[in-house]
């Protein structure tokens, strides 16, 4: 049993530590329904994930192979030069959002971000053509896939922390008070019998007293 600390037995202070009691244990409830929500989130995530890899893979699988298709079409000698001519993929911004109570990274690219013109699309045989437009949606699938496993690490702390937090407050925030209350009641209790028993001597005297004064008269 958590013993009581530094515990005032006043009626006020009783009544402070049932009100904290109750505002903890609401508390408590909102903390496990917060950690219930996230760990449902995580699981959807992580099902989100997890198709995301499943098709990077695939891409990634194609997009190889396109690129040996076209050194077979093309030569290695052209392949080589195209790919130097690729233009750059354009700049990354990096926001955030809320996903229950947590700020997680939003990657997104900026208009016509990661896409190469049609212009050189068109110049280019269409086997490196098709090899190109695979390893777009490669990198696309990549920063998403990148977006939703940073997600998942921020998603899996504030669960841990949470979890922390309720675990505090369920096993020893709660006891503590619930202790200093029944320690407060129970010094009540010896008060009024202290009281009682002061009482009935005081009574018992007085009756005496009042015996002692009939017999003198």
């Amino acid at each position: 049993m958590p013993a009581a600390f530094n515990v005032r037995p006043t009626r006020m202070e009783y009544l402070r530590t049932v009100r904290r009691i109750a505002m903890s244990q609401k508390g408590l409830k909102l903390l496990k329904l917060k950690r219930s929500a996230l760990i449902l989130e995580f699981f959807n995530m992580s099902k989100k994930v997890a198709d995301l890899r499943s098709g990077l893979q695939e891409r990634l699988a194609k997009g190889y192979e396109g690129i040996h298709s076209s050194e077979m079409f093309v030569g290695p000698l052209r392949l080589e030069y195209e790919s130097l001519r690729i233009p750059h993929v354009r700049d990354l911004t990096l926001k955030s959002k809320n996903v229950m109570g947590v700020r997680i990274p939003q990657v997104t690219m900026s208009e016509g971000g990661g896409e190469v013109g049609q212009e050189y699309l068109i110049e280019i045989p269409a086997s490196i053509n098709q090899a190109v437009k695979s390893f777009e949606e490669v990198h696309r699938m990549v920063l998403d896939v990148a977006e939703k496993e940073t997600a998942l690490r921020k998603l899996l702390l504030e669960i841990e922390k949470t979890k922390r937090r309720s675990n505090a407050i369920e096993n020893v925030l709660i006891p503590r008070l619930k202790a200093n209350a029944r320690y407060i009641k129970f010094r009540f209790d010896e008060m009024e019998r202290e009281n009682f028993t002061k009482l009935k001597t005081v009574k018992r005297k007085l009756n005496q007293r009042e015996e002692e004064d009939g017999d003198v008269e």
